[in-house]
């Protein structure tokens, strides 16, 4: 009898939990209703014999080509230790954005675990990897430029990393590495490398984070960070004070940020993973500087197309959305249309 009752108010709470995250939102003050986005079908057109797995980072280059990071055949395991062994299919595709053919791909037995990625303004790609505690820069061919961190050994000083997550380049040639899953920190460094100062501890206050999965700059070389298990974007500036956050009770987990300098708009991804359990989609945020969403789509939005675990986005010079699913192992494009 207990036991029925303890289910049936698990049940009831399940109900009033979905019921109160998951309604759509309404079209009203503050939300663009003239534009929507629509998928791009048959985006892109890889070759048959690629095998796309896990498109965990994605940037544009110089040249508006898609450049898409990868796990191909390789999983993170939700038990159990990580990988050990190198992928051995290129796990670096460049993607012409209108066709959708695959320009170039490089990058076989080179990672563990792939996961953010970056492009700088010379075409320098950037890439962290959370199985070998690194970060790496590559020259657009595939060179090795430079790398960050001791492979395969996790840290919290300024010569290591634990399972590092993005990277954002300033206009300088310094950047920043969120250390996301370990030591839930933003770390900054010179051009060449040499660490300069880092901020955040594991927290829900401001300046702290708990696992800061997505970076991006904007004009003024503020810092903004997907605070992903917090449900929010935290702004801080070149020197890591904070500035401002977004949040709303109607965020899932944040898991990428893009700030689009023509625009002036921050654009996120989230997930919704009830109980930890049981996935419910990603949605589309776009908001102004202000901190109002502006449109919203996916999961509680006018698209109702797939939407599974969107885990990083980019955006181009005409506003369309590229983003990597790792659960529906697909990249999307979304062009704006208006009303």
């Amino acid at each position: 009898m207990v036991k029925k009752v303890l289910y049936s108010l698990l049940a009831l709470t399940a109900l009033l939990v979905a019921f109160y995250f998951f309604q759509p939102i309404k079209k009203g003050k503050g939300l663009d209703t003239t534009t929507k986005y629509d998928l791009v079908k048959d985006w892109p057109k890889l070759p048959s014999d690629l095998k796309l797995g896990n498109p965990t980072g994605i940037g544009i280059d110089t040249n508006q080509n898609i450049v898409v990071f990868h796990r191909a055949d390789s999983e993170w395991p939700l038990l159990g230790r990580m990988p050990n062994k190198p992928i051995k299919n290129n796990t670096i595709l460049i993607i012409d954005k209108e066709s959708g053919q695959l320009r170039d791909s490089w990058g076989s037995n080179l990672f563990i675990m792939p996961h953010g990625l970056t492009v700088d303004k010379e075409n320098h790609i950037w890439v962290t990897d959370v199985g070998l505690h690194q970060v790496f820069k590559f020259s657009h061919d595939g060179k090795l430029l430079m790398v960050l961190g001791v492979a395969g050994v996790a840290g919290s000083d300024s010569l290591h990393f634990n399972k590092p997550t993005d990277i954002a380049i300033s206009k300088d040639g310094s950047f920043y590495v969120s250390d996301g899953y370990g030591n839930n920190r933003i770390v900054k460094f010179s051009p060449s490398g040499n660490y300069l100062l880092e901020w955040g501890r594991k927290g829900n206050k401001e300046g702290e984070f708990d696992l800061p999965h997505g970076l991006s700059l904007d004009n003024d070389g503020n810092v903004y960070v997907a605070d992903r298990e917090n449900n929010r974007i935290q702004k801080f500036n070149s020197s890591g004070h904070f500035i401002k956050q977004w949040t709303n009770n109607t965020f899932g987990s944040i898991c990428s940020v893009f700030f689009d300098s023509t625009k002036e708009k921050v654009f996120a991804i989230d997930d919704f993973t009830f109980l930890k359990m049981k996935h419910r989609g990603s949605d589309v945020i776009i908001i102004d500087t202000s901190a109002k969403v502006q449109t919203r789509f996916g999961r509680s939005g006018f698209y109702q197309g797939p939407t599974s675990w969107y885990h990083d986005l980019t955006v181009d010079k005409e506003g369309s959305i590229y983003i990597g699913d790792i659960l529906g192992n697909t990249i999307q494009k979304f062009r704006s249309v208006s009303n």
